[in-house]
């Protein structure tokens, strides 16, 4: 089964930044719309953004439009989610996730692949 590998989260002041990393040995992202999901403790988790493999189309989720940007370096089959301002709310872990191009809900919803998950902690 073919994981993606979620990197760069931690603990942050309210109002600080976190940028994380997504990859996945042996599938080219490329081919992928890609998503980032989060899940809070005791809460549902939930879609924050996502992205088709030309960057052209993106999602945001409105409680984050704004504060977080979500990007990919094909060739380093990379993608990105730079998160600022953060706020406590926006504690959890932060999943990737690839779904086929088209519809942005198999990402988000559905995916074909996901990662383990990288906690982030917004706290003073």
């Amino acid at each position: 089964q073919v994981k993606l590998v979620e990197s760069g989260g931690g603990l942050v002041q309210p109002g600080g930044s976190l940028t994380l990393s997504c990859t996945a040995p042996g599938l080219s992202l490329a081919n992928y719309n890609i998503g980032w999901l989060r899940q809070a403790s005791g809460k549902e988790r939930e879609g924050v953004s996502c992205q088709e493999p030309s960057g052209a189309n993106t999602y945001y989720a409105a409680s984050v439009e704004g504060r977080f940007t979500i990007s990919r370096d094909n060739a380093k089959n990379m993608v990105y989610l730079q998160m600022d301002n953060l706020k406590p709310e926006d504690t959890g872990v932060y999943f990737c996730a690839a779904g086929p191009v088209g519809s942005f809900y198999y990402a988000l919803h559905e995916p074909h692949f996901w990662g383990q998950g990288t906690q982030v902690t917004v706290s003073s």
